[in-house]
């Protein structure tokens, strides 16, 4: 039981290590605001090995708040995210080459 949660608790950090590197180094917002919900979502993994390693349900209302919550702001970020910054900055160049088009013909 003790090496299942070592291992556990070591994949569990290693990839909460990587993901806030992704956060970090992430090129858009969009990229950030994903990497902080696989975040909320490790974060629950950890809480759901401790109540495992305990044996009790004590976690449980703490495990459904912190879903539901990871959840709504999942959605929320997809409703109101215009889009990623990467294809407005490639809108805006093409509608920059366009107006340079209409202006150089005769």
């Amino acid at each position: 039981m003790t090496a299942v949660l070592v291992v556990a608790g070591g994949v569990l950090a290693l990839s909460a290590l990587l993901v806030t590197l992704r956060m970090a180094m992430g090129p858009t917002m969009l990229d950030r605001a994903i990497a902080f919900d696989v975040i909320v979502s490790i974060s629950i993994a950890a809480i759901a090995v401790d109540a495992a390693v305990r044996r009790t349900s004590d976690n449980l209302p703490l495990l459904l708040v912190a879903t539901l919550l990871g959840f709504v702001g999942s959605i929320s970020l997809a409703r109101f995210s215009p889009g990623s910054d990467d294809v407005d900055a490639e809108r805006d160049e093409t509608d920059e080459t366009d107006e340079t088009d209409e202006e150089g013909t005769p």
